[in-house]
């Protein structure tokens, strides 16, 4: 089934649902209901809160509805006439979407507006009628019973503002056959187990308190995490001669207006009034790095000059948006910015994607590429934006790379290289985004001379390879069940002595780990052994090592790797040196 049908079917299917919901609940009143991916939600205002339970008796609603074969009718009234209708079934919602759509306002909702016709079209399913642009399947039988499963319930508020009434959101998801829903089901256990809020309470990496909704808090065991990645990807940096810088996180209103963002980005700023003027919390970090730039005259000679920061930036999600490190407020990125002439684009590019290529063969992640073009709402002239989609297709092409178009999806100053990934099972993540912006060096009147002795604008490259940490580590702990290699795991080692008799030599075979910079634990606790080496597996710790009477005698370790059964004896210099090895090669 193509994509258009598989849509099609789920907004089909949404529909379905809101025709068993109004069976259960006459007095329901309906909100929008469309397709998203692998499946459908509905917004429903209801006369009590929906339980678990009461998903199970609507999925055997929509089934009754299913089996009756209800065609979806569909008729083209106009405004007024809609009006009318739904004021007669006490559709608040409708209504206010229909007036939207009378004032040319955009909506939210899944409507057919028709600005050439001045009508809407309805549709109608057995005995619920809903407003709705279409297209549907011709009839509910065309759903297969056995396809579809309603997965859970949540809170929404009405057009997605937190000043309206919060309603009550039912998820589906539904395919062509059973066998593909049951493969979704099964990665969806699995992606439960992966779940990196679970993990990271689980492993005490990291915890989320509601007095700073959409900030983590970092506990030693993730900063370990946290530092090993940032030094990692420093040392990239260094070897391609980028500067490390530090700068603010806030600066007054004027720094945005002149950048753009207060235009285009003010909703998702966090901004106050101090001594009479408006001060910003940074969401992005370019136009600091241009502050920089713009401190002393600048030659032709000093280009390309790359900047590197860690920066802390801040950005007000919506809280019904908020997923663990994967959509915070406070975040971290391995910015760039690079200030360079026209005719360095395309090098700096391809040394850019030789960069991305190098930091994720180290995790054993494939890239996929992505070519995101000039938005609706871009900045600038219309040929500076072609030129700049010309060199990052003829850096991606220089390194025999394969993308995608993402039609459209540039930032409103200039477009885009997406990089994403898929993980372990089969999700697809964004994670790299390198872009081209010819539109802020000319906004804030950069300059540099030129070998002609004239003043030239130069470009700007934008470049956050992990992108945002927090989102990094989120994806990487799903990624990897929390199985982290050798050189990013917390505790690399854990050292159980058999029994009290032996734990003097547990801690002289420690302390030669720490010589050797391995991060270890000794559990020498009164528990048993079976449990003790049980919870060393739990904490998904990379080696198990057990020391008793003959690893005492003759300076040995018993070691058990991590999901292996099997123990191996050997030399405790020698065992030093395996994982010393191990580390420097991050496998």
């Amino acid at each position: 089934m193509k994509k258009n049908d598989l849509e099609i079917l789920r907004h089909s299917a949404a529909h379905v649902l809101a025709a068993a919901v109004l069976e259960m609940f006459p007095e329901a009143k309906f909100a929008i209901g469309p397709a998203i991916e692998k499946g459908f939600y509905y917004d429903f205002d209801l006369p009590r809160t929906l339980i678990p339970e009461d998903l199970a008796i609507l999925e055997e609603k929509m089934k009754k509805i299913i089996e009756k074969n209800y065609p979806f009718e569909e008729a083209k009234i106009s405004i007024s006439e809609a009006l009318k209708k739904f004021k007669e079934l006490k559709q608040d919602y409708k209504m206010e979407i229909i007036n939207d759509i009378k004032s040319g306002k955009e909506s939210e909702s899944d409507s057919d507006s028709e600005p050439d016709s001045n009508k809407v079209s309805i549709y109608k399913t057995g005995n619920f009628v809903d407003l709705c642009r279409g297209p549907h399947l011709d009839s509910t039988g065309e759903i297969n019973p056995e396809a579809f499963k309603l997965a859970r319930i949540s809170g929404a508020y009405w057009k997605g503002d937190e000043k309206n009434k919060m309603l009550q959101r039912i998820y589906g998801i539904v395919f062509v056959d059973k066998k593909e829903l049951d493969d979704y089901l099964k990665n969806m256990k699995e992606a439960e187990k992966r779940d990196h809020k679970k993990i990271g309470r689980d492993l005490d990496l990291f915890s989320f308190h509601r007095e700073a909704p959409g900030s983590a808090f970092w506990h030693p065991k993730g900063m370990i995490i946290w530092n090993e990645l940032e030094k990692f990807g420093k040392s990239i940096r260094k070897k391609h001669e980028y500067q490390e810088i530090q700068t603010p996180i806030l600066a007054k209103k004027n720094l945005w207006e002149i950048s753009g963002h207060w235009d285009h980005y003010k909703d998702s700023m966090f901004h106050f009034e101090s001594d009479k003027e408006t001060y910003c919390l940074k969401p992005m970090d370019c136009p600091f790095n241009i502050k920089i730039y713009e401190t002393k005259q600048r030659s032709y000679k000093e280009l390309p000059i790359r900047y590197t920061e860690i920066g802390r930036i801040l950005r007000n999600e919506k809280s019904g948006e908020l997923n663990g490190l994967l959509r915070v407020r406070h975040l971290t990125q391995d910015d760039s910015h690079i200030f360079l002439t026209a005719d360095q684009v395309e090098d700096e590019i391809t040394t850019l994607l030789k960069m991305t290529r190098e930091y994720y063969e180290t995790f054993g992640i494939e890239p996929e590429y992505f070519l995101s073009t000039r938005p609706d709402d871009f900045m600038g002239e219309k040929n500076d934006w072609d030129k700049a989609e010309k060199n990052l297709r003829n850096a991606l092409s220089k390194e025999k790379i394969k993308f995608e178009l993402k039609e459209k999806d540039g930032a409103f100053y200039g477009p885009k290289i997406d990089i994403d990934m898929k993980d372990a099972i089969g999700r697809r993540w964004q994670l790299a985004t390198i872009q081209l912006d010819f539109q802020l060096p000319e906004r804030f009147n950069l300059e540099y001379i030129d070998s002609d002795g004239k003043r030239k604008t130069p470009v700007m490259i934008h470049a956050a390879i992990f992108g945002s940490l927090e989102r990094f580590i989120g994806i990487l702990i799903e990624h990897l069940a929390g199985a982290f290699p050798l050189w990013l795991s917390p505790v690399q080692a854990t050292i159980i002595p058999v029994s009290e008799k032996f734990k003097d030599y547990a801690h002289s075979v420690g302390a030669r780990f720490i010589d050797s910079e391995i991060r270890y634990e000794i559990n020498d606790s009164n528990e048993s052994l079976g449990k003790r080496i049980r919870e060393a597996e739990k904490q998904k710790i990379p080696y198990i090592i057990v020391v008793g009477e003959k690893e005492e005698k003759e300076n040995l370790v018993a070691v058990r790797e991590r999901n292996k059964k099997e123990q191996s004896v050997m030399k405790a210099e020698d065992f030093l040196e395996k994982m010393k090895k191990e580390k420097k090669e991050k496998k």
